[in-house]
Order: structure tokens, then C-alpha cells, then sequence
């Protein structure tokens, strides 16, 4: 984990964020710093595949969304795009995609094309599992943009998820968090408390506090996350709305 991803331990227990990534980054602006410079990595190689799946929205190709997006991040990472970068500018997930717009109208056609295998990539990028989910994603009729709100939220949720069983596997729990962590986003009133407490050998009134505590951390860690990527934040509730919002139908 990255020096501006690191998490600090509070008085009353559990991760949290030390610093506000996107803060870190728009700090700094154009004139950089080594914290922001790690910051603006970090939020890149978390929040890549949204914009993969933008640029094969395109009709492009396999091979050319991924020169397309590596050539964009060797761009962005020499701060080309950060210059008179301002706090107006609050969620990291508008400016990257107006950023990625901007480097495809305007600067494509005008760089020289980095071949596959024509130069070191900035970011290490797991391309071939990116196409891999990008092809077996359902299909449907959403648009590049919506496409990208989309995957950005679903790489949010993933994110988040994964904290949380890192949290739980250093609190000796990875079975529980295994058993129940597919009730984290269905209605209290479908969860089989009972069918879970047989398997985890446990009274149903225990499983019903762990759940709830699950799902609690659960929404405390996705306002955390969400909030890494927004300079103000105020806006997070408004930010998981937007990006809930993303899975309801065209």
C-alpha cells in the first residue's frame, strides 16, 4: 500500500483513511510532490479498468484500448493533465473521464503511437483480465459514459469488500466473513440467519450481531472509499447516489 493510502488506527479500533487521496493530489496541483505523485498512482491503479471499458465502448479494439489507455495514464502521470488542476474539479472520477476524453479528441492523433512493447508502461495493468471481464460483463445498450460509471462503481464495491476481508482475516475470522458476507447487500429481511448459524456453529442471535456489525463496517469503509476520491467531503452521500444509481436500468 502506497505511503498516501496507508490507514491509521483510531482509540476505538478499525482502518482509516490517514489522508484523502484526491485532497493529497489537488494540494499539490501542477507543481507536484511526492505525496501527490503517489496519491494520483494509487487512485489510477485502483480506478484503470473504468476507463478501459470506456475506450472498448468505442468500438475499439482489444489491442487498441489498451495502447489507447496506457499511452493516457503515460500522459496524465507526467502531469500533463494537472496543470491549473483546482478544487473545482472535486470528484476524481469526473476529471479522470474528462481527462480521457481530452486526451482522445486531442492528443491521440497527434502522439506518436507507443507499439505494444515500444517502452516501459508507467502502471502495471492486468489487461488480460480486464478483457476477460469486459467480455463476460452482461451486455447491454448503456453508453460509454454510463458504461463507466458503471465499472467504476463496481470497482468500488469490489474494493471495499476486499478491505473488509482483509479485516476480518487479521481478526481471525475469514470463515464468518466467507459465510456471510453475500447478506452485505440484500434486505435484513432475506438474510437466513438461521441456515447461517448452523454452519458456522453458532447461536442465531450471535449471527444476527456479527451480520449486523459486518454491514455496518461495510458502509463505513464504502463512505471512506468514496470520500478518497472527492476533494469536498460533503458530497460523499450525494457520490454513493450517483454511483448506486449507475446499476439501475438505461
Amino acid at each position: 500500500m502506497s505511503t498516501a493510502a496507508k490507514a491509521t488506527t483510531t482509540a476505538g479500533g478499525g482502518d482509516i483513511f490517514a489522508t484523502t487521496h484526491w485532497t493529497v493530489v489537488l494540494a499539490a496541483g501542477s507543481r507536484g510532490s511526492p505525496a501527490a505523485d503517489t496519491a494520483l498512482e494509487e487512485l489510477c491503479r485502483t480506478y484503470w479498468y473504468p476507463l478501459y471499458a470506456y475506450v472498448r465502448r468505442q468500438a475499439q479494439s482489444r489491442e487498441d484500448a489498451e495502447d489507447l489507455t496506457q499511452a493516457f495514464f503515460a500522459k496524465l502521470l507526467e502531469k500533463n493533465y494537472l496543470a491549473g488542476l483546482t478544487s473545482n474539479q472535486g470528484r476524481f472520477r469526473a476529471f479522470l473521464l474528462a481527462a480521457l476524453k481530452h486526451f482522445l479528441a486531442n492528443e491521440w492523433d497527434r502522439a506518436n503511437r507507443q507499439k505494444r512493447g515500444g517502452g516501459v508502461p508507467l502502471l502495471s495493468l492486468d489487461y488480460q483480465a480486464a478483457d476477460t471481464r469486459y467480455t463476460i460483463d452482461p451486455p447491454d445498450q448503456l453508453s460509454p459514459d454510463k458504461l463507466y460509471d458503471r465499472a467504476w462503481a463496481v470497482t468500488l464495491l469490489e474494493r471495499v469488500v476486499e478491505r473488509l476481508r482483509a479485516e476480518s482475516t487479521a481478526a481471525g475470522r475469514t470463515g464468518q466473513f466467507e459465510q456471510l458476507k453475500f447478506f452485505l447487500t440484500v434486505g435484513t429481511g432475506q438474510i437466513p440467519h438461521a441456515e447461517a448459524a448452523a454452519a458456522l456453529l453458532m447461536s442465531e442471535g450471535a449471527v444476527r450481531v456479527a451480520v449486523h456489525r459486518l454491514r455496518r463496517r461495510y458502509r463505513e469503509l464504502l463512505q471512506l472509499e468514496i470520500t478518497s476520491t472527492l476533494a469536498d467531503p460533503a458530497q460523499a452521500e450525494e457520490e454513493m447516489r450517483t454511483l448506486l444509481g449507475a446499476f439501475a436500468n438505461p
